[in-house]
Parts: C-alpha cells; sequence; structure tokens
C-alpha cells in the first residue's frame, strides 16, 4: 500500500465514529450563496448529501435564492432593495420571491439530487402550514417580510420517514391568506430548533467568523454563545455576520447541539465537517 492509499484508507477510519454517532440524527443544512451558483460546488453539495443519507442521516436541505431573484426583478426592470440585509418586499416582488424560490430553484434542487442517486422531495413554508408568519415589525418599512410564529415539523418528519430529504424553500404563510419572504438563516435556524437537529449548518462565503476580517488566517474554529456579546462589542462579529452568527446562537439556545458556519466555497465542506477530526469554520456551541 502506497501513501496516497494509507491516507486514502486513514480517511475512510477517521470517518467511522462519527457516521455511528450522527447515523439517525437528523442535521439541517442551509444552502446557499456560491455553492448554489457554481454547477461543480452544487454537485459536490448534493453528493456530500447522498452520501450522509445513505449512511443514515435524516439531512433537511433549506435554501435561499437572492441572486436569482434580483435577476428576475432586474429583467423586468425592478431594482432590488435591501435593507439591514432583508429584501425589500412589496406585493410585486413576494409573487416573483415565490416563483422562484418554490418554483425554479427548488425543483431544480430536488432533481439534481435525484440526478446525485438521491430522494429528495420539495417543500415550501405554504405546504401543510409548515411555516407560520406575521409582518417583520422593524423601524423601515420591507413590506411581505415575515417573522416566523410557528414551524409545523409533520410535513418533514414524514418525508424523513418515507426516505426523502425534504428541500425547503422559505417562503411562509400569513393567518390572512398573506405569503412572506423568510430570510433562509433564520427558517433553517427554526426548523433545525424545532426538529431537536444535532446540528445546524449554514454554508456561506466566508471561511467562517475571523478575529480579523481581512485575515482568512485568524479564523476562530470554535465559539460558546455566551462569548457572542462581547465579540460583538469588540467589532469581531459585525455587518452581515451578526444576523447569521444570531440564528447560530438562537439554534443552540432552543436546544440544537451544534450550529456551524462554513465555508461553501470549498468542495465537500459538509462532509469535512461532520466527519473529520479537524472539522471546518467555525462552531457555535
Amino acid at each position: 500500500m502506497d501513501i496516497k492509499d494509507e491516507n486514502r484508507a486513514q480517511v475512510l477510519v477517521q470517518a467511522l465514529p462519527y457516521i455511528q454517532k450522527y447515523s439517525g440524527q437528523t442535521v439541517v443544512v442551509k444552502y446557499g450563496g456560491n455553492a448554489m451558483v457554481s454547477s461543480e460546488l452544487k454537485a459536490a453539495v448534493m453528493s456530500d448529501i447522498v452520501l450522509m443519507q445513505l449512511v443514515g442521516i435524516n439531512v433537511v436541505l433549506v435554501h435561499g435564492g437572492g441572486p436569482e431573484i434580483s435577476s428576475m426583478l432586474k429583467k423586468i426592470g425592478k431594482e432590488s432593495q435591501f435593507i439591514g440585509g432583508m429584501r425589500v418586499t412589496d406585493q410585486e416582488t413576494i409573487d416573483i420571491v415565490q416563483q422562484i424560490l418554490a418554483g425554479k430553484i427548488n425543483k431544480s434542487l430536488v432533481q439534481s439530487l435525484e440526478m446525485q442517486g438521491g430522494k429528495a422531495m420539495g417543500l415550501c413554508g405554504l405546504d401543510g402550514r409548515m411555516l407560520m408568519a406575521e409582518k417583520l415589525i422593524s423601524s423601515d418599512d420591507l413590506g411581505f417580510v415575515g417573522e416566523i410564529t410557528e414551524v409545523n415539523t409533520k410535513p418533514i418528519e414524514d418525508l424523513i420517514k418515507d426516505g426523502y430529504v425534504p428541500i425547503i424553500s422559505t417562503i411562509a404563510g400569513g393567518y390572512k391568506g398573506e405569503v412572506y419572504n423568510i430570510n433562509a438563516d433564520i427558517a433553517a435556524a427554526n426548523i433545525a430548533a424545532k426538529l431537536g437537529a444535532c446540528k445546524l449548518i449554514l454554508m456561506t462565503d466566508i471561511k467562517g467568523l475571523l478575529r480579523d476580517k481581512n485575515d482568512e488566517n485568524t479564523l476562530i474554529p470554535v465559539v460558546n454563545v455566551s462569548d457572542v456579546p462581547s465579540l460583538k462589542k469588540e467589532g469581531i462579529i459585525s455587518g452581515g455576520m451578526i444576523p447569521k452568527i444570531d440564528c447560530c446562537v438562537e439554534a443552540v439556545r432552543q436546544g440544537v447541539k451544534r450550529a456551524h458556519i462554513i465555508d461553501g466555497r470549498i468542495k465537500h465542506s459538509i462532509l469535512i465537517e461532520l466527519f473529520s477530526d479537524e472539522g471546518i469554520g467555525t462552531m457555535f456551541y
């Protein structure tokens, strides 16, 4: 056996205790960023999920689709507007969001997973009243942007029981027939908490939480959620990282054992996180 073969064998041996640990557990993956745009990265994510499913992990995939929504709005001559990282969503925009998220993107992901040999079923928050929401109240009127008030996990659990990976687009229903746009990180955190998931994994286009945002060598691999307020005070957690990390903190506080921010630009980053001693990105506990 040469060194390469020995290294390969070592990788498999290292993965074994993690496979045993996570088999039968639920892992919620929020899929977004570059990993959704690059066809090569997309194929890698789908094969990771199929492998997880094959070793007995219950995978739930929650996705956004910001770039595609912006692209469609541009086509109809409408400019995308964001306030505090949230898309301003008027009636015309929510129609587009629903069409792109629950239609085109969701069904394309189902097809991609099935082409890798997995079994998938697409859902949106309107199915089985899975996600119920009220209008998000903030200092600026964001239109049809919602705040989740209820999560009904039965449609998700039924699909898992039947051997499917639920692929969920983050549209929610209102109590008077409204349709709301929900931030995908927030939706994933709520779903993970309600399912009692052992892990929430947020795929992003950054390495993780950096002590110095301009230096990728300053990755903070592990964070106790009780340290988050002081990291915010120091300015280490700032800007667009605040809502992502708040989602991780909220998920952990609601019972998810571990939450992770990982770099979706790296092929097979999910498997590296789950099945290696080193892991990848930043883990919140």
